[in-house]
């Protein structure tokens, strides 16, 4: 029995590229994917300028490092983000075909960057980059998450602007029918089928809440004067954000067989909540060390 799905919102007539020309033999096109990595570093670039530009908001009046210093750390992020986002998506999401295809690893321009490798990419490469100019972890690790949800909610609008990692099947007042037949492919829903957002919900909720959450803790309770603690409610909120947006977001393709419909990995989660739990008792961890040490002046 089929299920019909009285009203839906089509899916607007959008792009996934913004622009694109021939220079001679080269063939450029600038995604709106790669146009969010630009744009979310810029915005997280600024941010952190500012901050280092205001001494009151840092532990003993003091920024962590001047801006000579943050633009040698950004190439280091940049590198992060790039080799981590890609072997987590490797090793996460599809190890048997990159290990069947190693030749293909490297070519991110094909599509294929997991958020939680890349996190892991950047906080590898700001380690080392602090422990090399001994500059406090702790700062680091705040003003970085600080400056991150912008990147976060303009990479989830651009996957909705790609249609992909779209939703699970709904018949909601906000359902968008998403084109192409893996979007189309609902075993109970007549043609159209429509599914949650769910890039929008995550760009709501990892960006622009959590977003906003921590720049009122910096400029309006200077919560950089108890290192760790931005950084905690960060790991914490994305992890959250992330583990309740799993509940409406269609699992990969790679985990749904016929005996397991939901895609889930381990105890009923999927790969995405599995991965969102370390990030949930880390960050809880640091909240709760923080708010227990000593503020500074």
């Amino acid at each position: 029995m089929f299920q019909m799905i009285p009203a839906v919102i089509q899916f607007p007539d959008l792009s996934p590229i913004l622009f694109e020309l021939d220079l001679g033999p080269i063939h450029f096109a600038l995604h709106w994917y790669a146009l969010a990595y630009i744009g979310g570093f810029l915005i997280g670039w600024l941010l952190i300028m500012r901050a280092l530009k205001t001494p009151r908001l840092w532990p003993n009046d003091t920024p962590p490092m001047d801006r000579t210093a943050f633009e040698d750390l950004l190439t280091w992020l940049i590198l992060g983000v790039i080799v981590g986002g890609r072997l987590g998506y490797v090793l996460f999401y599809k190890p048997g075909y990159y290990l069947s295809h190693p030749i293909e690893i490297p070519m991110v321009w094909q599509g294929g960057m997991a958020f939680h490798g890349g996190f892991i990419g950047v906080v590898i490469a700001a380690a080392l980059w602090g422990r090399k100019h001994k500059v406090p972890l702790g700062s680091l690790a705040d003003m970085l998450a600080m400056a991150t949800p912008p990147g976060l909610m303009l990479g989830r609008i651009a996957n909705f602007v790609n249609a992909e990692l779209w939703g699970k099947p709904w018949d909601g007042p906000w359902a968008v029918v998403f084109p192409g037949d893996a979007a189309q492919a609902c075993a109970t829903i007549s043609a159209p089928c429509a599914r949650h957002p769910s890039q929008l919900y995550e760009a709501g909720m990892e960006g622009l809440i959590l977003g906003g959450l921590l720049l009122v803790m910096v400029w309006g309770f200077r919560a950089f004067k108890r290192p760790d603690l931005v950084a905690g409610v960060f790991f914490a909120g994305y992890g959250i954000s992330r583990f309740i947006v799993e509940f409406f977001r269609q699992a990969d393709g790679q985990f749904i067989t016929a005996t397991n419909p939901n895609g889930a990995v381990f105890a009923g989660m999927q790969m995405g909540q599995l991965l969102s739990l370390p990030m949930i008792l880390i960050g809880m961890f640091f909240v709760v060390r923080a708010l227990r040490g000593p503020r500074s002046a």
